[in-house]
């Protein structure tokens, strides 16, 4: 399965994001496909492994240079739903840093279950959020810990009560996975004043425990009021973005993000698999959908070391009969004798 390239040469944004990767990896859905045998399934088998493209066979991989992702994007915000009637209402300052509605947080609540009755919050090693307010209120509604309390013994809240009009109580920090914001996993830059985040250290007021340092500006220098990001520009910010998490040494990680960051990347992915394939990895993420995925590492980006593979004999050798590894030793024991 071929996987696709990123350009090596850095490029710069108008929005001042700095891309520079020359890496592959592939993108797989983690839904289960079922084959019939059919007559003349072992003449086929026997074709050479070089002659089966993403779309008439299956890969395989080392599982240490496999993550499993599970994408996320944001519950219903209140520009969503003055949006979908008059896409120009995505434009009005009113909407500057999008809350999510009431709704949005009922949608939260659905989701929160999910991951809870499935097994899956216990599987995840780290959330990663989009910097603004809509995905931060999402990742930590679903992914937090049960009520906050207020005593001394308590670790900070990852919400406080409140936070973004929200009237929504205080969310712990206790039993969540670890939360963290990447700029690079934001909405499409520019223009729009709903994809515009405000201050760092606004968020970290109301977002106590959540890990912004990997932010460097406090303020807002990406999104520009008259650029709008490219759709190219986009789709490179998000690959550049995948690779990013292999400097992550996290194996199951849950991306809180955005519909037009998911569906643009993600498009551009899955070229070597089947039109199906191809058509579930990139169709558009309703409010608060969770997608769960496998990207694998082509390129030697990751340094994660096998934990599960087991060497075979040791100490090492050719493998020998029984009987033979014993007479073996028998007359290494004996020539060692006589020295």
């Amino acid at each position: 399965m071929p996987a696709f390239l990123i350009s090596p040469t850095p490029i710069i944004t108008p929005s001042g994001i700095i891309i520079t990767s020359s890496s592959s990896f592939c993108v797989t859905s983690l839904t289960p496909t079922r084959r019939p045998l059919v007559p003349g399934l072992a003449s086929r088998c026997s074709r050479s492994l070089s002659d089966m493209d993403g779309t008439s066979g299956s890969s395989l991989y080392p599982l240490h240079r496999c993550k499993t992702i599970h994408l996320v994007r944001h519950a219903q915000g209140i520009h969503n739903v003055e949006g979908e009637k008059n896409y120009k209402v995505y434009m009005s300052p009113e909407y500057f840093d999008a809350h999510l509605t009431p709704l949005g947080w009922e949608q939260v609540d659905n989701l929160r279950k999910h991951v809870r009755t499935s097994g899956l919050l216990k599987k995840i090693d780290l959330v990663i959020s989009s910097p603004l307010l809509r995905t931060l209120q999402t990742a930590v509604g679903v992914f937090g810990g049960d009520g906050y309390s207020d005593n001394k013994m308590d670790a900070l809240p990852l919400m406080v009560a409140n936070a973004g009009n929200s009237g929504r109580s205080a969310i712990s920090s206790l039993n969540s996975p670890p939360i963290m914001a990447v700029e690079l996993c934001r909405e499409h830059l520019g223009v729009h004043p709903c994809d515009k985040r405000r201050s760092i250290s606004d968020y970290q007021f109301l977002f106590p425990a959540v890990d912004f340092s990997a932010i460097e500006s406090d303020e807002d220098v990406l999104w520009k009021a008259d650029v709008r990001e490219t759709k190219e520009e986009l789709v490179a910010r998000g690959l550049n973005f995948f690779n990013w998490l292999w400097t992550r040494k996290e194996k199951e990680i849950a991306i809180v993000t955005h519909s037009g960051f998911l569906f643009h990347t993600l498009s551009s992915l899955g070229n070597d698999c089947n039109p199906s394939v191809k058509k579930e990895i990139c169709q558009h993420f309703a409010n608060c959908e969770l997608r769960s995925m496998v990207i694998v590492d082509k390129s030697m980006l990751g340094s994660d070391p096998p934990t599960t593979n087991y060497p075979g004999k040791i100490p090492s050798g050719l493998d020998l009969p029984s009987s033979a590894a014993d007479k073996k030793a028998e007359n290494e024991n004996s020539h060692s004798g006589l020295k």
